[in-house]
């Protein structure tokens, strides 16, 4: 009945939370409050670490969507209290189709009233309005002085709407007072589009650069975690642009100030890209745009913001030859910029020229420590899709011999499976793991990778051979895992050594790490026959750690 009124159950509720969100929402059912059903919409206050606003959007058989003020709720996700509501909600199902129709009743009566008011009483409604409510009066002065074109009075409003003082507290804005800030700094968004609107876009470019050079100013000091504030003051850049589009400010001086702006050490908080005024630049600005970079370029030829502005002027220009000799003056030693060179090409349209310089990468880089494997991924992908598998197969070789990784070994592994090679490339790779081990016993802060790459491959008859003085606790618990079925009594005996140690810590960590590793002993001595045993061990073991509670009720509660 629940589920037909309110159009979804709480089998919905778990699939859009998600199993863990939607048991931390059963423990806020009784933190809801204030619960407001609309005709096609639920609202509601759900008291936690803060006092959350959120709002179901629900229908007779269209299911559910939640938004929520959270942290979590902000970034599109439905939230515990979003569950917590629409459990609310499912419990009060059989009130919901008379709370919409007294909704209904709700707003055609206001809507009604209103239109039933004359003038004055209009505005005394308002006035009352206003009165009452700071945001709303500062919204109306705004659009006042706009309206009026008092020029003085909006950039005095919005100024005074960016300075962050009155919420830093202890001289910068904190984490919880970030949203308050944000709203702000959307109003001063609104106000700039509304000069635009109103026929005074000039006076819009002007203020909306003192803007973004008061917030490049001011967005240090906030903890913006949430990006709520950066949201806010992408709207005032987009009213800059909104604003150059309708005003068209004369193309070089705004090539100047976008460069200025971008160079400079102020623009975190906007991330302005200059390629956005294209069309407001026109060929004129363009010219000047790239004439500026490359000045900047060449006074500071390491500047990362220098280089970035310059690779997207010449991107956008669409000469790959000028992009490239722009990249090539920065190799990184990684070889990710041989990489970026040839993706450029590879989608220019010249595969040979693309090929060529992922191949100098690779080349350049042989004795680096670290390669860019995204690099070595592109070259034996073109190998491979044009028939040379064989050479894949080197790359791959000489990239597992110089890394020595399971990563490494897996790559080799599929390119020479691919190519047919794989028996007599394994028999090397291990030998190669083999020495390792030799040259590094006693200095591993993990298990060889040898041990890794046998149980990678289930080999398990030669990882139990090569096990011993070698593997970690890590590698023989996987061995016992992989091979309880076939090698029980091996198996049981791992296990049984591998709680040994976790006799001596504490911890919840450690206390499950131990459960976890008693059901293993008891599966084993279940497939043995000689359950008699373990009884004797675990009641053994209970009451040697008897006097760690925790554990008792971790044990207790696994069945243990």
């Amino acid at each position: 009945m629940a589920r037909q009124v309110v159009g979804y159950g709480e089998d919905e509720l778990r699939a859009l939370a998600g199993a863990r969100s939607f048991e931390r929402g059963l423990g806020y059912l009784d933190a809801v409050s204030g619960l407001e059903v609309g005709d096609a919409s639920v609202t509601a206050r759900v008291h936690g670490t803060g006092v959350y606003e959120v709002e179901l959007t629900l229908g007779e058989g269209t299911g559910i969507s939640g938004w929520c003020d959270c942290p979590y709720g902000q970034e599109g996700n439905f939230c515990k209290h979003c569950v917590a509501v629409g459990l609310t909600v499912l419990r009060q199902a059989e009130a919901i189709p008379r709370q919409r129709a007294a909704a209904r009743t709700r707003a055609s009566g206001l809507e009604a009233w209103l239109t039933a008011l004359s003038r004055d009483e209009l505005l005394g409604l308002v006035r009352e309005q206003v009165a009452g409510d700071r945001e709303l009066r500062r919204r109306l002065e705004l659009r006042a002085a706009a309206a009026r074109s008092d020029l003085g009075a909006v950039r005095e409003r919005v100024l005074a709407l960016l300075d962050p003082r009155p919420f830093a507290r202890y001289g910068y804005v904190e984490y919880a007072d970030a949203p308050g800030y944000a709203r702000q700094v959307a109003e001063a968004a609104d106000a700039l589009r509304a000069l635009t609107a109103g026929g005074q876009a000039a006076r819009a470019v002007g203020l909306a650069e003192e803007a973004i050079r008061a917030l490049g100013e001011a967005y240090e000091e906030i903890d913006d975690s949430d990006g709520v504030v950066g949201q806010a003051v992408a709207a005032v850049a987009e009213a800059h642009l909104e604003a150059c589009g309708v005003e068209r400010p004369d193309p070089e001086r705004l090539a100047e100030w976008l460069v200025g702006h971008v160079l400079g050490d102020r623009n975190d908080a906007t991330d302005l890209d200059p390629l956005d005024y294209a069309d407001v630049l026109g060929q004129v600005g363009l010219a000047r745009l790239r004439q500026l970079a490359a000045e900047a370029r060449r006074r500071s030829p390491r500047g990362w913001a220098e280089r970035y502005l310059m690779e997207r002027l010449v991107k956008a220009e669409g000469d790959v030859d000028a992009l490239v000799a722009l990249y090539v003056k920065d190799l990184v030693p990684s070889g990710a910029t041989h990489l970026r060179i040839a993706e450029e090409l590879g989608a220019a349209g010249r595969p040979e020229d693309a090929l060529a310089w992922a191949e100098r990468g690779l080349r350049d880089t042989a004795n680096e420590a670290h390669v860019d494997s995204r690099l070595v991924d592109y070259v034996c992908a073109s190998y491979t899709r044009t028939g040379r598998k064989a050479e894949a197969v080197a790359v791959r070789r000489d990239r597992f011999l110089a890394e020595r990784s399971l990563a490494a070994y897996r790559q080799l592994r599929a390119a020479a499976r691919a190519a047919g090679s794989w028996e007599t490339e394994r028999a090397a790779a291990l030998a190669a793991l083999r020495e390792d081990t030799r040259q590094e016993r006693g200095g591993w802060h993990r298990g060889p990778v040898l041990i890794d790459a046998l149980l990678d491959d289930g080999d398990l008859d030669t990882a139990w051979r090569e096990a011993a003085d070698r593997a970690d606790d890590r590698q023989w618990q996987q061995l016992a895992g992989l091979s309880r079925e076939t090698r029980t009594a091996d198996a049981l005996a791992v296990y049984l050594r591998l709680v040994e140690p976790l006799k001596g810590p504490t911890g919840d960590r450690v206390y499950e790490q131990m459960a976890r590793l008693l059901l293993e002993v008891r599966a084993c001595h279940r497939s043995l026959g000689t359950e008699d045993e373990f009884t004797t061990y675990l009641a053994g073991l209970r009451a040697e750690l008897k006097r760690r509670r925790k554990l008792i009720t971790i044990l207790d509660r696994h069945g243990l």
